[in-house]
């Protein structure tokens, strides 16, 4: 028996180019906002753009595009652009055009809620930048459908993938940071009653429960700004914990959003973490061992990913998640070599790292999905091309033996260059702890007389030192 498939929502995607913005840029936001609306559960039906030298500050497109777009919503035009529509260049119309059918199209959309008769051709336009509340609003009300910015869509995301108690109340956080602006948006509408004011000074029904929705918002995020720091003890012990471990060594994978950081983490640690063509499949961090496991044992943890415009917010209240990065040895920067603008991801990961302070730790490029790029020929040859460019990256595919054991010999080469040499005499009255020199140290060679049993061993100088002091060995 087949299962049905779920009804995806129909949307309309809207950007406005700047004249600083090139076509291949725009071409490339609009590409990863359809990634994002596909990820929320959308079916993208159409895109428009309009070039314009800022944006219209009362609804963000030009009056005539408003129309434009709202005429294509109600089906009235038989002329439905095509979803990668070219971007058009779109003057000014007169003003009356632009509220042409508002009031009509805010009825029908009323009247579809009511009834469950939608006959609209997309139910939601995702706007590709963050815009105002009033500009929203206003939008929304000329085209008779819900107007969700980019901002909105990635905050819509992560509060429907985040899982540990820490996302969740770090996303929350964001969501009310946004939604908080917008409620004075929201008292507008409250009619004739939230304007009225009761005696002077007085304030109107609208205003007056405007106030008391945020201060409820403030109240919930100092709620939830403690309850982060109580899961931040929690998770500093957790580290501190690791850290006192002995002979572990700690990589972080960072990145674009979908570059490939969980598929590279499930091959390299053989673990069945979720792994998932879409954005931001991963909000919550992920730690497991490097297999096989050696000296020094490698933890390996998978981060959120980063995305263009990511709101500020956003980066601020996944500092505690991200912090997994900034307290590595190591970080992997996963580059998806199959994208035509990884140079613009590489310089998005480049800003967050900075911000949570992380830039200066060692860092080793992995350009992956390498295997998507063309044929075998083009494949060689953007190789060629990245390495020549990034000399010391490794250029890989997460189905590849080859490529992957690569990348593992490269990580215990980074980590190999800190252990010792030495050796170490175990006492046959002290065999008990042979396991113990077989898991901190590698050993390298093994040789016994009557006394005892003689290691060459290679390892970390603490963990040698360590072993020595329980055998009773002076240093």
């Amino acid at each position: 028996m087949n299962e049905a498939k779920p009804v995806l929502q129909r949307a309309v995607i809207a950007a406005v180019q700047r004249p600083s913005v090139s076509d291949a840029e725009l071409e490339a936001s609009l590409v990863e906002l359809r990634e994002l609306a596909k990820t929320l559960g959308f079916e993208v039906v159409a895109t428009f753009t309009q070039k314009r030298a800022s944006f219209d500050a009362t609804a963000y497109l030009g009056t005539g595009k408003r129309d434009e777009l709202r005429r294509f919503i109600h089906g009235e035009t038989g002329d439905e652009p095509p979803e990668d529509a070219k971007p058009k260049r779109g003057g000014r119309k007169a003003d009356n055009i632009a509220h042409h059918g508002a009031v009509a199209a805010r009825e029908a959309a009323k009247d579809a809620a009511r009834t469950g008769n939608d006959t609209r051709q997309a139910a939601f336009v995702l706007v590709d930048h963050e815009i105002s509340p009033s500009q929203a609003r206003n939008l929304e009300n000329e085209i008779g459908c819900q107007v969700m910015d980019r901002t909105m869509v990635i905050l819509e995301i992560f509060h429907r993938h985040a899982r540990s108690n820490a996302a969740r109340a770090q996303v929350e956080i964001a969501r009310l940071r946004y939604l908080a602006p917008r409620l004075r948006e929201a008292a507008k509408l409250a009619g004739p009653q939230g304007r009225q004011r009761s005696g002077v000074g007085g304030r109107g029904a609208g205003e007056a429960a405007g106030e008391a929705d945020r201060a409820k918002i403030r109240d919930r995020i100092a709620e939830l700004k403690q309850e982060i720091i109580a899961l931040d003890r929690d998770r500093l012990t957790q580290i501190a914990r690791r850290q006192e471990s002995q002979g572990v060594a700690r990589v972080a994978l960072v990145g674009y959003t979908n570059a490939g950081k969980s598929t590279l983490m499930r091959v390299l640690t053989g673990s069945e973490v979720l792994v998932a063509n879409k954005l931001f499949a991963t909000l919550d961090t992920t730690v497991r061992a490097l297999v096989p496991e050696g000296v020094p044992r490698v933890l390996v943890s998978d981060t959120v990913g980063f995305i263009k415009n990511l709101p500020h917010d956003l980066v601020a209240s996944f500092k505690s998640t991200l912090e997994e990065a900034a307290e590595a040895s190591l970080l992997l920067h996963v580059i998806d070599a199959s994208d035509p603008g990884y140079e613009r991801q590489i310089e998005v990961t480049d800003k967050v790292l900075e911000e949570i302070h992380a830039d200066k730790i060692p860092r080793l490029r992995v350009f992956n999905k390498i295997d998507r790029v063309g044929d075998a020929k083009e494949q060689a040859e953007r190789a060629k091309a990245l390495r020549a460019q990034y000399p010391k990256c490794i250029v890989t595919s997460a189905v590849d033996k080859a490529d992957l054991a690569k990348l593992h010999k490269a990580i215990r080469t980074f980590f190999g260059r800190r252990l010792v040499k030495d050796e170490l005499f175990l006492p046959w009255s002290a065999q008990q702890l042979r396991g113990e020199v077989f898991a901190q140290c590698e050993v390298l060679e093994e040789r016994a007389d009557t006394e005892g049993a003689f290691f060459s061993v290679r390892g970390e100088r603490k963990d040698i030192d360590s072993l020595r002091e329980r055998i009773g060995q002076a240093p």
